[in-house]
């Protein structure tokens, strides 16, 4: 028996999360099977493979009833027991440990597990930008607990995203231009954008969601006292003084702030952050170095991660995963001369 409504809602999502263990603070669905990319269709749409993050606290006992209920979902690393399994999750990569192209539900889904701990550590400070990263875009959110520090982790990144989207733009753009910018953040320096990603994936995230961007910013443009936002015609300004600057660049997570001022600061001279902020909130390239900072984050994890999906996903699995990648993007590649056409 088919239902199609239930592409339409989150029941489909519900049910597929429901075949795991329910001990989950966070749960959301992303990607081209949850929201429509411009140049898909429905059809095309519901061919997609889901993805799934979910967030636990004891990654060990998740593991373990996951184990008893859905073994197969695993590849080799299963035999290891829970504890390594675990252990691979925290301590590689992007704290991520993702089982792919599992079939539940007549679907292929992708599911990626993370400590609630490593969650938070995320979003607050942009460690990696892996879930973080995925989490400046529209999401479905299929679970969400009462954890408070959790909840404002999730606003602290939102208004992390606009602060350095801010510094890389001009005084005045459209909501388009920030949305592209926020959109492309978790993809700067992602090497998998070079080989095995559609070279327009950013731009087809945000033309056909835009009301979606819309819903997860606007209160954040409304309310930030660096920039004046019209909503009505679509546009904002931003402070590009030194001063409102320095200001932005203060409040970027710690991980970037470290990573600009290794950028800036030579060797040996190990002045403190506040100096160094400074300095760049007065440099013309400030953009610039905000974005290598950024690139430098994302390039290590997706390297990191990609290289523990090998082991997590299994060598079969990996080759079929990369293979459909790669004819996404060169579908994207033939599609491109159109899309600029039309644009």
């Amino acid at each position: 028996m088919t239902l199609p409504a239930l592409h339409n809602t989150g029941v489909l999502y519900r049910r597929i999360l429901s075949q795991f263990p329910q001990d989950i603070t966070l749960a959301f669905a992303y990607g081209s099977g949850v929201f429509k990319q411009h140049g898909t269709n429905q059809g095309q749409m519901e061919k997609n493979m889901l993805d799934f993050v979910v967030a636990v606290d004891d990654p060990v006992t998740w593991h373990t009833m996951n184990l008893l209920q859905n073994r197969k979902h695993y590849s080799i690393l299963k035999l290891l027991g829970p504890k390594t399994i675990s252990s691979i999750q925290n301590e590689h990569g992007a704290s991520v440990y993702y089982n792919t192209l599992v079939p539940v539900d007549g679907k292929i889904i992708k599911y990626g597990v993370i400590s609630t701990e490593s969650l938070i550590d995320d979003l607050m400070h942009w460690k990696t930008m892996y879930v973080a990263g995925r989490l400046h875009k529209p999401v479905k959110m299929l679970v969400q607990s009462e954890n408070g520090k959790l909840r404002a982790a999730l606003v602290a990144n939102l208004k992390s995203a606009v602060t350095a989207s801010f510094l890389m733009l001009p005084e005045s753009f459209t909501e388009e231009d920030l949305f592209l910018q926020i959109a492309g953040l978790s993809y700067a320096g992602d090497f998998r954008m070079v080989i095995g990603e559609d070279k327009s994936k950013v731009a087809n995230i945000v033309k056909d969601n835009m009301q979606h961007f819309r819903i997860l910013y606007s209160n954040i443009l409304q309310d930030c006292p660096q920039a004046v936002y019209k909503p009505n015609q679509g546009k904002l300004e931003v402070d590009k003084s030194p001063e409102g600057q320095f200001i932005q660049l203060m409040a970027l997570p710690r991980t970037l702030q470290q990573k600009i001022t290794k950028l800036v600061d030579p060797p040996g001279k190990n002045r403190d952050v506040e100096e160094i902020l400074l300095q760049v909130a007065q440099d013309p390239d400030c953009g610039a170095v905000v974005q290598q900072g950024i690139s430098s984050i994302v390039k290590m994890s997706s390297i990191t991660q990609s290289i523990k999906g090998i082991a997590t996903a299994g060598l079969w699995k990996t080759v079929s995963y990369s293979s459909k990648k790669l004819m996404k993007m060169w579908k994207g590649w033939r599609r491109k001369p159109s899309v600029s056409q039309t644009s």
